[in-house]
């Protein structure tokens, strides 16, 4: 769990056109992350 305040970790993820993404390659500019579960599962 991250302290509110503390640094993000370092991750990549795919985007929609399933290039790879690095947080590092954001760095200097606003990132928000929104995310959701998948539709029609439970929980």
């Amino acid at each position: 769990m991250l302290a509110l305040g503390s640094q993000a970790p370092t991750f990549s993820l795919l985007d929609q056109d399933q290039a790879t993404v690095t947080l590092a390659d954001q760095a200097g500019t606003w990132v928000v992350m929104w995310w959701y579960p998948k539709a029609s599962t439970p929980g």
